[in-house]
Formats: C-alpha cells, sequence, structure tokens
C-alpha cells in the first residue's frame, strides 16, 4: 500500500464514521480487494457495498426489537407441538406470523385454553416471528404491565405510559387470569384495551372464556365493554387440550420407572389425577 493509498484509506475510513456507515467502514478493504482481483466496476462494488450497509442495519435493528420484546427464550413455532393441540391450524398460525392481515388493520388475536395448554409457548412463537419480519412486539405478563401502569397511574402519568405502547404493533398480554379482581388494576387494563382499539393490536392468552371474565373485571358494564372492543376485529383460538407440563411428568416418570416412593410430590399428585381420570 503506497503512501498516498494509506492515507486515502484513512480518510475514508473518517468520512464513513462520519456519515454513520459502520458496516462499510468496516468490510470495505475486504469488498475493494474483491472488486480489484475480479474487475468489478464501479458501481458494482458500491452497489455492494450499500446493500451490506442495509443488511446489517436489518440485522442489527432485528437484535434490538428482540431485546426490547423481552420474549421468553426458546418459544418458536419449530419447536411447538401442533399434534398436541389438533385444533389449531399450522397454515392458519404460519399466516399470523407474517403479520400483514391483522397487524396492518390493528386487529386482536385471543387464546383460551386450560393452564399448560401451550398458549404462552405458541404466543411467544408469533411474536418472535413477528420481530423476525420487522414488526415491533412486547410480551408481558398480564399483571406485570398493570402494575406498571398503576404506578404510572398514581404519578398522573398514565395517558403518557400507555402512548408509549403505541411503538409497538403488537402488545402481547400473557396470563390475563392473574390479574387481580381490583377495581384499580382493572381500570388501567381497561383504559390500555380502550386506548389500543382500532389502533395497535392486542394477543392476549386467558385460561377462562369470555362468560367468566367477570372474575377479572369486577364492574359487568366494563367486561362487556372490554370484551366488545377486543373482539371486534380479532380472530380467537380455542386449545382445550391437556396440560403439555402434566403430560411431560407422566411420560418421564413412565420412563423412568420410578418407584411411587422416589417421586416428587407433584409427580405424585399428577399420576394419582391421571389414575382419577382413567377411572
Amino acid at each position: 500500500m503506497t503512501p498516498q493509498t494509506s492515507i486515502d484509506a484513512a480518510r475514508l475510513d473518517l468520512i464513513l464514521n462520519e456519515l454513520r456507515l459502520p458496516a462499510i467502514r468496516q468490510f470495505w478493504p475486504q469488498f475493494a480487494q474483491r472488486a480489484d482481483k475480479e474487475g468489478w466496476p464501479a458501481a458494482r462494488l458500491l452497489a455492494a457495498l450499500a446493500e451490506h450497509e442495509l443488511a446489517e442495519r436489518d440485522r442489527r435493528r432485528i437484535e434490538r426489537h428482540l431485546t426490547e420484546a423481552r420474549l421468553p427464550p426458546s418459544k418458536t413455532i419449530d419447536n411447538f407441538d401442533f399434534d398436541a393441540v389438533p385444533m389449531i391450524s399450522k397454515a392458519q398460525i404460519m399466516a399470523l406470523c407474517s403479520g400483514d392481515t391483522w397487524l396492518t388493520s390493528s386487529a386482536n388475536l385471543i387464546m383460551f385454553g386450560p393452564p399448560g395448554g401451550g398458549k404462552s409457548h405458541l404466543a411467544a412463537a408469533i411474536g418472535l416471528a413477528l420481530v423476525e419480519r420487522g414488526w415491533r412486539v412486547l410480551f408481558s405478563r398480564t399483571s406485570d404491565l398493570v402494575q406498571k401502569l398503576q404506578i404510572a397511574r398514581r404519578e398522573l402519568a398514565l395517558e403518557a405510559a400507555i402512548n408509549r405502547l403505541d411503538r409497538y404493533h403488537l402488545l402481547i398480554l400473557d396470563d390475563l387470569a392473574y390479574v387481580t379482581k381490583d377495581q384499580a388494576e382493572t381500570a388501567v387494563l381497561f383504559e390500555l384495551i380502550s386506548a389500543r382499539y382500532e389502533r395497535k393490536s392486542i394477543l392476549i392468552t386467558a385460561n377462562q372464556p369470555f362468560a367468566e371474565w367477570n372474575k377479572v373485571f369486577p364492574d359487568p358494564a366494563m367486561t362487556l365493554a372490554a370484551v366488545d372492543r377486543l373482539v371486534h376485529h380479532a380472530t380467537i383460538l380455542e386449545m382445550n387440550v391437556e396440560s403439555y407440563r402434566r403430560r411431560a411428568a407422566l411420560e418421564r416418570k413412565r420412563k423412568s420407572g420410578r418407584p411411587p416412593a422416589r417421586m416428587t410430590p407433584h409427580e405424585r399428585d399428577l399420576v394419582a389425577s391421571d389414575n382419577q381420570t382413567s377411572t
């Protein structure tokens, strides 16, 4: 490398840093070397560098969005057991993972089913797929988010807190049932649902069907209004299957052949429950 080439390279490094083009700054020497070797025209070299910069920006953006989404780890579409939930269509779930047909219209997705049936796994897996496609998602236990909104209300900042959630195309509220039947908690939950109505999407997982949501909202009128807003533009998935965690524990016990005396209390409870079901 000649002295002039070294000066030009150093100057280019400063310019690319000033222009905030970190990928081009890092990789241009390799691209330039290949271009010299293969005789690329200038336009091809510039296009290759620009495409690489765009790809790196997309990758970094997805990494940031994955961090902020707070999705539970290892919950993907690939490791979801669709055979265990036969009423759920994999084709329908894959369509939901694109987000184009429902997030663009601010529609909702509601999943019902008993504990352990895979609702949280499927919700997180859909969330992950959406983030990978460029959508912004936030996953939260409903009770945790409600508590944060209550704090904001006490600080007279509830509206601002709800507005900050607008940056997410999808808000996943997991385990709606665990919100306590308290007027303050359910009031901020209702305000959140109302604020996002026909503006931004919500995905809710719940153990109880709508008929039992009076266990969450103490005011019947509030219950009706919340359900009305959620279902107006919604896809509803019913996952009424036996608990996956329960099946897994029974299968582990069966494979190990562990005698009852050496089983954990939880395993004994599962086996006792299974025996009662069989009789």
